[in-house]
């Protein structure tokens, strides 16, 4: 299979334009593609990203943290991911966390053991979840409130931007420093949440534990990048972790993540320039699904939602929550591409769709009777909508042994078709089952 890796004219250089000299387009290094969810998250980002990363030479993880959950089928085997890139499963590729992730040193060395970590690289500006305050009063309100998967991500990132936050060069440096720093931190949050405590001693202990473990595989992040761009031709692929409704600035807030999952998190969890950017490859399922609390226009609570959530399968990997279901919401999906700029879609679970005798598809949200022309911003708004649909019949045949696109009943290519022509973005792949096999590429 070729894919189309944005690379063949480059320049090798390693050093930047001299001054006063401009760099042209051509010059300007390797380019990323970027794989990013399209809806809520879990349309299944980890199975194209595995299937891109058996022709990568590096793997990267850009945002978020344990709070993903990836799963990846590979000759019968099932993989579930939660920070190490999908791609780990490719041994001839290294597999980068980047300065933007969040790290939770005992489940990163938990899923480790089970994964052979040969070409594993974090990135010294990593920030660093601390264990003991992960559990904590304010984390079961905050869990209940805005339905998070209590992970300390949200804690991390908010102490990140209060310039209080843990880094892993901070974990390697003078570790009497970070133990000061540490306690502060510690200290901090004692006085928010009076309930909370922590044997501080002992999980200084477990973390300078974790520091001798993680050195040998740290590097300074931005020059990595730096020299893997414009250093020989590679294929570089950039894991995107929850999706464009989820994105902080973008998503549906405040029942959001704490990141950027949008194609800004990618230069700015990595440190790369815009320019370097190639391909986006945006994700999303043939309906739509969603964890927690929040508006969801085509919620189906019914005997279809019921339908969807079963043959789908659909349980969060992180969270072990079902997955809210309801039809393919058009309106979300061009929402992401006027952020992401999607160069191509993968379309993935068509085969879900198999007994239905017909299928809907939301095309447009309307208040008042009146169409809107924007996704809103507001969620009371968001609340309020009423979705104008497309209904198309069913195609009523099993589709998971297809493996190219006329072996796809006429009905489903038509399905296909028209979600294609109504984002205004090509779909490349479409998926008819868990494993790499059951992704048709179509160009």
């Amino acid at each position: 299979m070729s894919l189309s890796w944005s690379a063949k004219d480059h320049k090798n250089t390693n050093q930047p334009a001299a001054a006063g000299q401009k760099r042209s387009r051509s010059d300007s290094g390797n380019k990323v593609t970027v794989v990013l969810g399209a809806q809520w998250g879990d349309e299944g980002k980890g199975k194209v990203v595995d299937l891109l990363a058996t022709e990568a030479d590096v793997v990267c993880r850009c945002q978020g943290g344990n709070n993903a959950g990836h799963t990846v089928v590979v000759d019968g085997k099932e993989y579930d991911f939660h920070l190490l890139p999908s791609g780990i499963i490719n041994p001839k590729s290294t597999s980068l966390i980047g300065n933007g992730v969040v790290i939770h040193l005992p489940g990163l060395f938990e899923e480790g053991d089970k994964n052979d970590k040969k070409g594993l690289v974090y990135s010294k500006f990593a920030k660093v979840v601390v264990d003991g305050l992960q559990e904590t009063e304010r984390q079961a309100q905050e869990g209940k409130n805005i339905g998070t998967t209590k992970k300390g991500i949200g804690p991390a990132y908010s102490s990140k931007a209060s310039r209080t936050g843990l880094r892993v060069c901070d974990l390697l440096g003078d570790f009497k420093d970070f133990s000061t720093r540490f306690k502060n931190l510690v200290h901090q949050y004692q006085s928010m949440y009076p309930s909370l405590t922590v044997d501080v001693e002992d999980q200084l202990k477990k973390l300078k534990e974790y520091a001798e473990r993680l050195r040998p595989m740290v590097r300074d992040g931005v020059y990595y990048m730096y020299e893997a761009l414009h250093g020989p031709p590679k294929k570089i692929l950039v894991e995107g972790a929850n999706a464009a409704l989820l994105d902080i600035d973008f998503g549906t807030y405040p029942f959001v993540t704490s990141s950027n999952c949008t194609v800004g998190g990618a230069c700015t969890g990595l440190g790369i320039p815009p320019l370097n950017i190639g391909d986006v490859f945006g994700v999303a399922k043939a309906y739509t699904t969603r964890v927690g609390i929040g508006a969801f226009p085509t919620e189906q609570l019914n005997a279809v939602g019921e339908l969807l959530q079963t043959r789908g399968h659909e349980v969060g990997v992180t969270t072990g929550r079902k997955r809210r279901c309801g039809w393919l919401d058009l309106v979300i999906v061009r929402y992401a591409h006027m952020i992401n700029g999607f160069t191509a879609i993968a379309l993935t679970k068509l085969d879900i769709l198999d007994v239905l005798d017909e299928i809907k598809v939301g095309v447009a949200y309307k208040l008042n009777g009146k169409r809107i022309p924007h996704f809103p911003a507001n969620m009371d708004v968001l609340h309020k909508v009423e979705v104008e649909y497309e209904t198309f019949p069913g195609w009523k045949t099993d589709t998971s042994a297809a493996r190219k696109w006329s072996d796809l009943p006429a009905k489903a290519q038509n399905y296909i078709r028209f979600i294609e022509n109504h984002i205004g973005v090509p779909i490349k792949w479409v998926g008819v089952g868990k494993s790499r096999e059951c992704m048709i590429q179509m160009f």
